[in-house]
């Protein structure tokens, strides 16, 4: 009997063990090993923070060009479109009736001319006459009277004989300033009127090189700026200008360099804005006036920066984070605090040191605060060639 009990407990004893060991083998199967995790290091690079804005291309200087004399039109001397120079001939008004008005006048001259030299000459024998007692006080008199009328009336002829050559030349309507030229609006065989008020615009020419840009900029980045360009830490071109970049709507990439030229006089109120205009070199025309255009603007000097991938940032309601890489091999969470993109990286104003690494993907990597990790390192993406500025 006692035999047997001891066989019993013999056998539930190995059992026992058997259990454990199973149980312990199991539970060693279902720990898994460390996840590899993609770690990057947080980059330092020198950048300018830039701000961005929208706005339109306008032309520096625009005329619409009216006739300053009445007449048919007798000729259009350009192409819609042209690009003209300031003084080139671009319509002509029939000048017969001018020219007719201007010999005229000039004959006008010419006898007033006559007349103020012989009465100069009577004018000179006065004296003599009067010594001689061969003419009166009275006639002395007249006739140095009708020398300063021959004068008087010399100058009127003068005047007259100017403005009718005046209206001659007018009759040749020159571009007044080196530009491009629309269309014309009034052809050939028209009547125009040279009456100010009445004057018809014949076509338009807009200045082409340089050309503005005008934007709104908000309240803030105003204030902001103005605080930065007193304590001279915003970012000039080497020549005490304050340096703008264009984008047109075709392009990628802000393309054309500029400085800004001015802010306007008040803040707009209602928009709480204020107007920007900013001046930028268009040698080849490329730019036409109307143009939708973005602008960007320094915010800052150059400095040093730290810089992660976007990816590497995830959200905590309203906090952003990264996750850090421990001596340890565990990440450990980091609040953030976020400054402006940079070619798809994000600065960061705090939270991170520049020896620090973190895991470069937080979404794809699915790794928590404080787990072990097998770190591997990111491959290296090509240099960039363009010049690393940031914007807002």
């Amino acid at each position: 009997m006692g035999m047997k009990r001891i066989s019993i407990f013999f056998s539930m004893a190995l059992a026992a063990t058997a259990l454990i060991g199973c149980r312990k083998e199991a539970t060693e199967q279902q720990a898994p090993p460390p996840p590899v995790v993609t770690i990057a290091p947080v980059e330092r690079q020198e950048i300018i923070e830039w701000n961005e804005f929208t706005g339109r291309t306008e032309a520096v200087e625009r005329v619409d060009l009216r006739p300053r004399v009445s007449g048919h039109v007798q000729e259009v001397k350009f192409q819609s479109g042209q690009l003209v120079k300031k003084g080139d001939v671009l319509f002509v008004i029939d000048p017969r009736w001018h020219q007719a008005e201007f010999n005229r006048r000039e004959a006008e001259y010419i006898q007033a001319e006559v007349r103020v030299t012989s009465a100069e000459r009577e004018a000179k024998r006065t004296e003599q006459l009067l010594t001689n007692r061969a003419i009166s006080t009275e006639e002395a008199e007249q006739r140095e009277s009708r020398f300063q009328e021959a004068k008087a009336s010399l100058l009127a002829a003068e005047a007259a004989r100017d403005t009718a050559k005046l209206d001659l030349e007018y009759t040749q309507v020159r571009a007044p300033i080196t530009g491009r030229v629309s269309r014309a609006l009034i052809t050939e065989g028209n009547y125009v009127s040279g009456i100010p008020a009445a004057a018809a615009v014949l076509t338009t020419i807009v200045s082409v090189d340089p050309i503005y840009v005008y934007a709104d900029v908000d309240e803030n980045f105003l204030l902001k700026f103005n605080t930065l360009n007193r304590a001279n830490q915003i970012a000039s071109n080497g020549k005490g200008e304050i340096p703008v970049e264009l984008q047109l709507a075709d392009a990628d990439t802000f393309t054309n360099h500029g400085y800004v030229e001015s802010f306007d006089n008040r803040l707009d109120a209602n928009t709480g804005s204020i107007l920007l205009r900013a001046v930028f070199p268009n040698p080849n025309g490329e730019i036409v006036p109307g143009l939708f255009a973005r602008i960007r603007i320094p915010g800052s000097a150059k400095y040093t920066a730290l810089l992660v991938d976007e990816r590497s940032i995830g959200t905590d309601q309203v906090q952003k984070f990264v996750l850090a890489l421990t001596p340890t091999n565990t990440v450990e969470y980091r609040a953030v605090k976020l400054g402006p993109t940079i070619d798809g990286k994000r600065v960061i104003r705090s939270g991170l040191e520049a020896d620090d690494q973190i895991v470069a993907n937080i979404v794809q990597q699915r790794v928590r605060p404080g787990m072990p990790i097998v770190p591997q390192e990111a491959t290296a993406e090509a240099p960039k060639t363009d010049s690393q500025t940031a914007k807002k």
